[in-house]
């Protein structure tokens, strides 16, 4: 009995041992395959424990970023909490983003990360702290395009920034000028002509779809939103979020069915 306990604790070593013993690029590989598998959990989980290992890996920073947002996006908002929960996790996702640029700052992916937590952070907060972000998020949009002029996720983001700051018109803009100070200038053909550019670097990508049939609607071009959420209900699911995109799509478009008679 006593040496199956000697030998049992000596596996258990072993085993501690292999763990341990794991590299970043072992654990960025297990993000990856996760990642590939659509979950997020674990891909986050495989990601954090890269950084833990090695903290200036850039690419275990920017995959772990990107990973927060995932899982942001993917909080059941209807549970208490769960804007905190978001809230934080797309705290984390900047934090780490932000790590990824000082570890290299001349790549995409880490510029791009960056503008996009601090995006989904900012939709979280109140007019005058989105204003003051905007400008600093689309700095790192357009350092990202400047990196890799195929960054369809950047293209779609500057296109969001372009929307969103398009809605703040006329009267609204120039009370905003006072309560919060100078707001930067967007326009919706802008905010088109981008999408339409991500669009066209990676046609398959549902989101892009979606957000471009949004801007439709806002635009009132509603047979040519009509479309796109139609293509958004017929495109094949890529990625984990898919599945929610194509319901919001669904009933956004039953919603827009009278303004097309």
């Amino acid at each position: 009995m006593k040496k199956l306990l000697l030998l049992s604790a000596a596996v258990v070593l072993v085993l501690a041992g292999a763990v341990s013993a794991q590299t970043a690029a072992d654990l960025i590989k297990a993000g990856d395959e996760a990642y590939d598998q659509r979950n997020d959990a674990k891909a986050l989980e495989s990601y954090l424990a890269a950084v833990e290992a090695e903290p200036g890996n850039y690419e275990a920073l920017w995959k772990a970023s990107r990973s927060l947002v995932d899982n942001g996006d993917l909080v059941d908002t209807k549970i208490k909490g769960a804007e905190d929960k978001q809230k934080k996790l797309f705290q984390d996702a900047a934090d780490y983003a932000r790590k990824a640029v000082e570890a290299n700052p001349n790549d995409t992916n880490g510029h791009f990360q960056l503008s996009a937590s601090l995006g989904k952070y900012a939709l979280m907060l109140g007019k005058k702290d989105q204003i003051a972000m905007s400008h600093e998020i689309k700095a790192e949009i357009e350092k990202a395009i400047e990196l890799d002029a195929a960054n369809d996720g950047a293209y779609h983001a500057l296109s969001r920034w372009h929307r969103k700051i398009a809605e703040i018109g006329g009267a609204k803009r120039a009370l905003g000028s006072i309560l919060y100070g100078k707001i930067p200038k967007g326009s919706y053909e802008e905010a088109e002509t981008y999408m339409k550019k991500a669009i066209e670097i990676k046609p398959e990508y549902i989101n892009h779809r979606l957000e471009l049939a949004r801007l439709f609607v806002e635009i009132k071009k509603y047979p040519e939103a009509a479309e796109e959420f139609q293509k958004c209900l017929d495109l094949p699911e890529t990625t984990s979020k898919d599945a929610m995109y194509k319901e919001e799509a669904k009933n956004e478009l039953a919603a827009i069915q009278k303004k097309l008679k």
